[in-house]
């Protein structure tokens, strides 16, 4: 049997209390910051560029977007551009900070860099981002299971795996999506798919993933 609530019509009812003006700046500061944690983590973070590493495609200053969620959906593919935590290799050089380079070499390839080009299976890839053709000789190297190899655009002024070798996968914070600074350069990093072959053979149910492509 539900038992019924007996009002006293007599009984005015009393107003509620104002809430503090402080408590509710200090809840809503705390659920702010817990957003941007969350959202900085595991969805995006905003980076800048320290080193001319990466012209011309990136300048010293550009600031950019780098997105996290992709990669939970799909590996990583030839022409992105990647920001990553430092190997072990080059924490053993006192390197903290994070990296960014282009990958070049997927894990079970085998890559060369002689004569100024660069070479993947035997096989030349085209190029289009780069400041100009190395001028160093580099392997053939086969890239491990679960690794990458990665180059600086600014091939001849970058210090990347033909240095101190591969990335583990598990490094990697993130895909480079967007610049958003400068303003007259605001927009994705590469116009259009560097290798569209190996984009097309990407699960078509990931196609929504390739976030810049």
């Amino acid at each position: 049997m539900t038992r019924s609530v007996k009002q006293d019509k007599n009984k005015k009812p009393q107003p509620s209390k104002p809430e503090n003006p402080w408590i509710e700046l200090a809840q809503t500061v705390v659920t702010a910051v817990v957003l941007a944690l969350g959202i900085r983590t595991f969805v995006a973070e905003a980076r800048y560029i320290p080193s001319s590493s990466m012209e011309p495609t990136l300048q010293i200053n550009d600031r950019l977007i780098i997105e996290k969620l992709s990669y939970h959906f799909r590996e990583p593919i030839r022409g992105d551009v990647v920001v990553f935590n430092p190997t072990e290799a080059l924490k053993a050089q006192d390197f903290h900070d994070a990296f960014i380079k282009r990958i070049i070499g997927l894990p079970g390839e085998t890559v060369e860099v002689k004569i100024g080009k660069v070479l993947v299976n035997g096989e030349e890839i085209t190029e289009t981002y780069i400041a100009e053709d190395p001028n160093y000789d580099y392997g053939p190297v086969k890239v491990p299971e679960g690794q990458y190899l990665v180059l600086g655009d600014n091939r001849n002024n970058s210090y990347d795996s033909h240095y101190w070798g591969f990335v583990p996968q598990d490094k990697i914070i993130g895909k480079a999506f967007v610049r958003f600074w400068p303003f007259n350069r605001l927009g994705s990093l590469d116009q259009q798919p560097l290798y569209p072959g190996e984009v097309d053979n990407v699960d078509r149910s990931q196609q929504s993933l390739l976030i810049g492509y």
